[in-house]
Order: C-alpha cells, then structure tokens, then sequence
C-alpha cells in the first residue's frame, strides 16, 4: 500500500522521535485522514528493526476496535486477534478496567508498542485528575510501555484536565503535539472532502400554549431566547425534522447520481428520536438502517452497510468518532449533544474520500447558537480563510421554490480571530454505558407550528486546522 505524504512524514518522524529516546508520540491529524494506517507503518518498521516484541491499540468502541484488528492485520499482514502467535491485539478502553494480572505482566516480559486512538477520551496527569481511563494508563502503561503513539483529531477536554500523555505549555495550557496535519492541509491534498455546513432555520414560528395562545418567532434562536422551549422540543418537531430530512435527501439524490453508493448518517438523540426520524424520513419516501448502543449486532450493521447499497443509516450513539465508512457524504447533525467535540467529530464522518467521482461533504444541521458558532469557527480559526454564507429561503410546505440568484446574500467573514479552546466536550461515556439516552424524552409542550420560511445558511468551510 502506498502511503499518503503525510502518513510517511509522521511515520517517519515518531520513529526518530522513538529513536532519540523519547518515549511518547503524539499525532493531531484530521478526522478522515488516515490515521490507523500511519500508525500501523510505525509499528511495522518498530517489527522491522526488532524494536517490539508486541503491539497492542485501545479505542472508545467495539467498532472502531475492530477495525484496527483488521487494518493492523492487513498492513502487517499477520495475525492481530490476541491469540497464540498473534503479534498483537486491538481492545476497548472499557477493556483495560477487566484485564488481570496476567495481561499487565506483558509489558514486564516483552516490549510493547501501544497505539491509543481518539486519545483525548482519556484525563490525566496524575491519579489526582485522570479519569478512570487516564488512571489506567498512568499506573499500568505510561512506564512500562516501550513506546506509545497517541492520535487524536479532536485534542479537547473542557474541564481543564490535560490529554494523558499530553505535553503542555504554559501559561496558556497549550497541548504540544508531536505531529499535525489539519483539514486544510487534508483537502489541499485532496486526502480529505471540502465540507459544506447547512444551518436550517425558519422565519415564522408559532408557539401554542395551554391557554390556546399563540405568539410568533422569527428564528429558532429567538425561540430558544425567548420562551421555555428548548433544543430538544426543535429536535422533536416533527415538521422541522422532515424538512431538513427532505433537504438532506436531495442532497444525497443529486450525489447519487454520479455516486450510486453514496450514503447518509442522521445522528439522532434517542432510541424514540431515532424512531420518529424513520417516521419522517418515510413521509418522503425514505427508509433508514438504524444501529444503537443498545444493540448487540450494532457493529455487524455498520461492518455491512460500509460495502452495501442501503442509502441512510441513523445512529444513537454509535457512528461519531473513528468509525471508517467513506461512502457517507451527507449528515444530519440532530443530537441534543451540542459540544464542538461531537459536533466536529460527527462532521469527520463525511470527510473520508473515496475513489468515486463526486467528493462533496455535506452536514446539515439547525440554526441553534452553539452549532452555529462551530461551524463557522471552521473558518476563523485560520487567518487567511474565507467563509462564503449563502442565504435561501424555502417555504415550509411541500412546494418546491427556490430562490433568485440575486436572492443571495453573500458575506465574509472575519478573518483576523483568534479563537481559544472549545468550552465543552463529550461525555466519555462514548456508548452511553452510564448515560440514558432515552430518558430525557417527553411530550413536547407547548406547541411548534413551522409556519414560515425554511431558510438556510450554507458555510463553505476550508481553512480549519482540525
């Protein structure tokens, strides 16, 4: 297989980072870039020098654990299931809470070489501040591992406690990375997909109290503002999830034409979300895969639908991070979850390029604040770049209608900011193991009534680092 430029550089670079003793290496490289093969060029030629005895790699799911048993086999062209003769094994972190003594004794009788990816899932420089992930690798692998390669696309944690393994630099508690390749970079080398983030909003919304009082909003943000309906109670309407379910298929329609395979992810909030979604998304016509956290086979669907023809896949907890299916080039963004960490590595699902003739990314999610400012602190994190928003409005029935062109209100945006860390993140529970997600669910009141103007907000994003 021959490697990306990039992948080769960074190879290259921990090995001699290896090699000048030094025992830890940290990678930033974007979401869909390729970050499992770099890694398994390490420990090839770690094998190659004779450097390690075994190999072992830790990730956030059982899905994206099995794919790196199966790139690290493919690449090495050996056996990676832990058995007798194996040269390694790929486990979940939750895995590492299970292992007896028996397993840590590895790392005293062989030189192990470990792989941690999506790394910023685990807290800790100390026993004092790590998270029950960071408290494993500090006490049983931080020392006795013969060299790490840690890989993250998302390096953020909001609670201020630092990435295990992470170096950081005062006073600004900036994390300092061994290596980086950012999206830019990614897209310039074609090895990533140039995303284009849509913002659904509406320009007249009627809410409906208890007392048959209805008041009218010109933006869901006004919404939000103003009265006590929250994001959920948006997420839950039915009328606003069916037309951006509608507009995201056409999407995928228009794709499809040139792409047959191309595909969908709708990233919903629930089990009961996730059902209401299938509700809309037959009201057009459409049918939908669904996986959750709940389900046993989750991993086998996702294994199937990477090489199938099925056209949309929703996912509860399951598809956000690491998880390798480059035929996906649109996404509904419709979590309750609203963190820059999530909100980026649901947008990392579409970015992957494949061999296919059209390479368009879209995500599409609704106009709220937070995901608002994600999408456009894409652009403004680098100096030089440009945002393009392009303004449409659609009416909220059934009819097609599509602006003029001199409809279209064009802008740029700022491009001088200096843009500090995002404010939340993501609960490590990445498969809702301690978390319900069903149980925030409840009959919306009062009521949503879409009455105006689908409009959208479409952000061309290039220039991010990440």
């Amino acid at each position: 297989m021959k490697l990306r430029h990039w992948q080769s550089e960074c190879a290259t670079r921990a090995l001699h980072h290896y090699h000048t003793k030094n025992q830890h290496f940290f990678c930033l490289a974007t979401p869909g870039a390729g970050k499992s093969i770099m890694a398994a060029e390490v420990a090839k030629q770690l094998r190659e020098r004779n450097d390690i005895d075994f190999i072992l790699c830790f990730s956030p799911s059982k899905t994206v654990c099995l794919s790196l048993e199966s790139t690290f086999s493919q690449y090495l062209g050996v056996q990676f299931d832990g058995l007798m003769g194996a040269v390694g094994r790929s486990v979940t972190y939750q895995n590492m809470a299970f292992f007896g003594d028996s397993f840590w004794q590895l790392f005293a009788n062989f030189r192990v070489f470990v792989v941690f990816d999506e790394i910023h899932h685990c807290a800790g420089n100390s026993l004092e501040n790590a998270n029950s992930w960071g408290a494993e690798i500090i006490t049983k692998i931080r020392d006795s591992a013969a060299f790490t390669l840690s890989l993250s696309g998302t390096p953020w944690r909001s609670n201020q406690t630092p990435i295990v393994l992470g170096r950081y630099i005062e006073p600004d508690f900036t994390l300092e990375c061994d290596y980086v390749y950012g999206v830019r970079k990614a897209i310039e080398d074609k090895v990533c997909r140039q995303p284009t983030l849509v913002l659904m909003d509406n320009n007249e919304i009627r809410i409906t109290d208890a007392d048959s009082q209805t008041s009218r909003y010109g933006s869901l943000q006004e919404v939000l503002n103003e009265t006590d309906c929250n994001y959920q109670s948006i997420l839950h309407t039915p009328s606003a999830l069916k037309q951006i379910l509608k507009r995201a298929n056409q999407t995928l329609n228009r794709i499809r034409c040139e792409n047959v395979n191309a595909a969908g992810l709708v990233v919903a909030s629930s089990i009961a979300h996730a059902e209401l979604i299938q509700q809309q998304m037959s009201l057009i016509g459409e049918t939908a895969e669904l996986v959750t956290y709940r389900s046993p086979d989750a991993p086998k669907t996702i294994e199937a639908f990477k090489s199938n023809d099925v056209k949309w896949i929703i996912s509860i907890g399951m598809i956000s991070e690491g998880t390798d299916i480059p035929r996906l080039q649109v996404c509904c963004h419709l979590s309750r979850v609203k963190t820059e960490l999530y909100f980026r590595q649901v947008l990392g699902r579409i970015l992957r390029r494949n061999h296919t003739q059209n390479q368009e990314a879209w995500l599409y999610t609704f106009a709220e604040a937070n995901l608002s400012k994600f999408a456009h602190r894409l652009e403004q994190e680098v100096p030089e770049s440009n945002i393009v928003l392009k303004e449409q409005l659609w009416p909220s029935d059934d009819s097609e209608h599509f602006v003029e062109s001199d409809q279209i209100q064009e802008l740029s945006s700022p491009s001088n900011l200096l843009i500090p860390p995002p404010e939340f993140e993501m609960e490590d529970t990445f498969l809702g193991n301690s978390l319900n997600l069903d149980s925030y669910h409840q009959q919306i009141e009062p009521k949503l009534d879409f009455t105006g103007d689908f409009r959208e907000k479409v952000v061309e994003s290039y220039n991010s680092p990440f």
